[in-house]
């Protein structure tokens, strides 16, 4: 058993979430129930399957949820992509974000390939 609390991916991943957060509070109100509900759930999800991963008895077992919070890293970065040409975001906005997003995915990469 891991203490998430300590895994610098764990804490880089609550960091992405705040940021999707603060990314989608810009997008339209009609958006409320689409992509923005969409992407948040994907950004609370990464940290949330890190943190329940580390709970679990195996490495094994905590390498499935590493990569399933890589797949919902992989989501919010189509999300955004999508939230950029969609207007909602621009480019400048969206720059920050996508470092931590590939960021917290190297380190996923990095975290599964040593388990």
């Amino acid at each position: 058993m891991h203490n998430f609390k300590e895994l610098r991916v764990w804490k880089e991943g609550i960091i992405l979430a705040k940021l999707v957060y603060e990314s989608s509070a810009q997008f339209p109100q009609e958006e409320k129930f689409g992509l923005k509900s969409q992407v948040n759930r994907a950004a609370v999800s990464v940290p949330s399957n890190i943190a329940e991963g580390a709970g679990r008895g195996s490495n094994k077992e905590f390498a499935q949820f590493l990569r399933i919070a890589l797949g919902s890293a992989f989501e919010i970065e189509t999300q955004m992509i999508l939230a950029e040409a969609f207007g909602f975001v621009t480019e400048v906005d969206n720059k920050r974000l996508m470092q931590q997003l590939m960021d917290v995915q190297k380190m996923l990469n990095g975290l599964i390939n040593k388990l």
